[in-house]
């Protein structure tokens, strides 16, 4: 897959969390949307494989980016910040356990 990908998130909270990437050859992938995070004034999604066992839960870090034509692009961000932004979700992630 692509670097840059389009997407179509649903604008409603209430909507399913299942949201549609696609890339610049037209092909379409599913993932489940975990959580839109903030990390160093920068916005970033966190999405996982809808169909995914929570035991095997693979998540993915992509950072939003705007295009020329005001289109959210997503980008796949250098490892340590893909790092970093997985950490602020396991504590966020952690911090919602609690309550």
């Amino acid at each position: 897959m692509s670097d840059e990908i389009m997407n179509n998130i649903p604008e409603d909270e209430n909507e399913d969390r299942i949201i549609e990437f696609i890339d610049e050859n037209g092909e379409s992938t599913l993932f489940e949307h975990l959580a839109t995070l903030e990390y160093n004034g920068e916005s970033y999604l966190a999405v996982c494989d809808p169909e995914s066992e929570d035991e095997n839960l693979e998540v993915f870090i992509l950072k939003i980016e705007t295009d020329e034509n005001g289109q959210d692009v997503y980008t796949v961000p250098e490892d340590e910040v893909s790092d970093a932004v997985f950490q602020q979700l396991l504590e966020m992630t952690e911090e919602f356990g609690e309550e």
